[in-house]
């Protein structure tokens, strides 16, 4: 629908916007001095999901950085970040991706086959 392709522009012209935003904060910071490895920049993009696990494991405690989130957002928000910056820096679309995914997704079937 039509309505459906305008909230799609405007996710992915956001979207867009938000990634340079965090690569010139992520430049700004030194962390594209030098091209980046991608196996360690997937690497730093688990590991923010690693510990977001292990806020699970602790209970999901109060962020310290972030004290009105929990340790689980701040570690899932740290690992988008991550994703963002990277895409922006590699000029991937990831907005797009997660468009096409979705509508993807919705055509399989039920727990895409799967038992879990």
């Amino acid at each position: 629908s039509t309505q459906q392709e305008m909230r799609n522009l405007s996710f992915e012209k956001e979207w867009n916007k938000k990634c340079k935003e965090i690569y010139t904060i992520a430049v700004n910071h030194g962390f594209w001095k030098k091209e980046p490895n991608d196996g360690e920049r997937m690497a730093l993009i688990h590991a923010e999901i690693s510990e977001a696990l292990e806020s699970l494991r602790e209970g999901n405690p109060s962020s310290n950085k972030i004290i009105e989130f929990s340790s689980l957002e701040e570690e899932l928000a740290d690992a988008v970040i991550r994703i963002m910056d990277y895409a922006f820096g590699k000029d991937l679309d990831i907005a797009g991706a997660i468009l096409a995914k979705m509508e993807y997704n919705e055509s399989r079937e039920f727990m895409h086959g799967k038992t879990f």
